[in-house]
């Protein structure tokens, strides 16, 4: 009964998230509702000291950096960068590879150490430029994103600094370059077969006369301002962000030191800055990308800034909202019974590889979180994965390089806080463009069980 509950509360906010119903009202619904099946009395303490504490933690820790994101986005948007590099593009690769195009940015600035949602606000008013100049559907701008910014290079690609790349390593004792091979040959598999799927849904909408769309919400707003800036200064800002992050991540612990102590009011404040310094790295990175912007474009950025840094400054309001609202419904989840009882029986799968791929992306579809599955799924269930690959001379570095790929396959359901994200930036709603990012999803899922296979076929990692 108690897992049944859980499967209960997972699909009623897969539901109302794809009817397109707020998921800040219905998130707190779905997760109170199983709380009050499972015990009546509990509903007021969780949802004061779980939900609203997961929900309250992730805004203090992420909302400035989506905020960051937002007027990144909207410079760029009102420099005209966003049309001066969708030109040099087209004339470069021409206008049928504009999805490649975007996969490609997408995942520069993924592997670069730019957050993924940071990279949807930054991306998104090149994507709509270039799918407006191709006559492409605007409903395939948030697979094309999720398959460049959310597949291969948060995860699967040796070396990516994406915290899902980075949480295994605490568990097994490796690093984030582990099993180089498997993670090259997953990415490839990732980025030819998504490509492959969304070029078929862009030739198919040509076929059909589809177009761009009309009546469509959130457009960028047309640059009119004569003549476009250099592409080459118009892509400053994409290389100062992704430079600017790779800095400071170096630099801050040289400064703070791992834990940094300062007085206020007559009390010592400690700051654990190891837990910090990937997110002040990012802020301070954007604030000089914005910089940047302002720098070569004063006169149009600040013509109309007043309005567009409102429209930015809301737009992360409800991103970020959205998105801790999944967190403190993940938080809930993963308090409940009937999700222990899920975790404890996928246990009794045979192969740790297959098991552990199971169990985090089946953990990470559940809490619609791939850090959140795959933390959950490796606190409670490491020590298994490791007896078990020492029973079969299974490498650390396999088990860390399969625990990544899989974090980042099912979490992208409907629910998903990053999917929520995505689809408020670009205007869309589940309805008009969640089945091509599903689409994505499952070939993530899928080059997991492939990777496992070449490994198991030739022993390469």
């Amino acid at each position: 009964m108690s897992v049944l509950i859980v499967i209960l509360a997972l699909a009623f906010l897969m539901y109302v998230a794809y009817k397109g119903h707020s998921v800040i009202l219905f998130a707190p619904i779905a997760a109170l509702l199983a709380v009050f099946l499972t015990n009546p009395r509990l509903v007021a303490p969780m949802f004061s000291q779980v939900f609203m504490v997961k929900m309250v933690d992730f805004i203090k820790l992420y909302f400035p950096v989506f905020m960051l994101g937002a007027i990144f986005g909207k410079v760029i948007e009102l420099s005209g960068f966003s049309k001066s590099i969708v030109a040099a593009v087209i004339k470069l690769i021409g206008r049928q590879r504009a999805i490649l195009a975007i996969v490609l940015v997408c995942a520069v600035l993924t592997y670069g150490g730019v957050s993924l949602f940071v990279v949807v606000f930054a991306v998104y008013p090149f994507a709509a430029e270039l799918f407006r100049a191709g006559d492409i559907p605007k409903r395939l701008i948030p697979g094309t994103i999720a398959l460049g910014a959310f597949s291969f290079t948060m995860d699967s690609m040796p070396g990516t600094p994406q915290i899902q790349n980075i949480i295994p390593s605490t568990f097994f004792q490796t690093n984030t370059w582990s099993a180089p091979i498997l993670g090259v040959v997953g990415s490839l598999f990732i980025l030819v077969v998504g490509v492959t799927y969304l070029e078929y849904c862009r030739k198919k909408a040509l076929k059909n006369n589809e177009g761009y769309g009309k009546n469509l919400l959130n457009e960028p707003a047309n640059f009119e301002h004569g003549k476009l800036a250099n592409p080459l200064i118009a892509v400053l800002p994409l290389f100062v962000v992704g430079i600017g992050n790779l800095i400071f991540t170096r630099m801050i612990p040289l400064s703070y030191g791992k834990e940094f102590i300062f007085a206020l009011s007559g009390k010592n404040i400690s700051v654990d800055v190891s837990k910090l310094t990937a997110i002040w790295a990012v802020e301070a990175a954007l604030i000089l990308g914005i910089l940047c912007v302002i720098v070569f474009a004063f006169r149009p950025v600040m013509r109309h800034f007043a309005d567009g840094s409102k429209a930015a400054v809301s737009g992360a309001l409800l991103a970020s909202l959205n998105t801790a609202s999944e967190y403190g419904f993940g938080g809930v989840i993963a308090a409940m019974p009937g999700f222990m009882v899920v975790a404890a029986g996928l246990q009794h799968i045979p192969n740790p590889l297959i098991n552990e791929a199971i169990t985090v992306t089946t953990l990470a579809g559940i809490t619609g979180s791939a850090s959140g599955g795959l933390s959950i799924a490796l606190a409670t269930m490491s020590n298994h994965f490791i007896e078990l690959a020492h029973t079969m001379n299974i490498p650390m570095d396999v088990l860390h390089r399969v625990a990544a790929m899989a974090s980042g396959g099912m979490d992208t359901l409907p629910h998903n806080g990053a999917v929520i994200t995505l689809l408020a930036v670009t205007g869309l709603s589940h309805k008009q463009a969640y089945k091509d990012v599903f689409a994505i999803t499952c070939i993530k899922t899928l080059a997991v069980f492939f990777v496992i296979g070449f490994y198991f076929t030739t022993g390469l990692y």
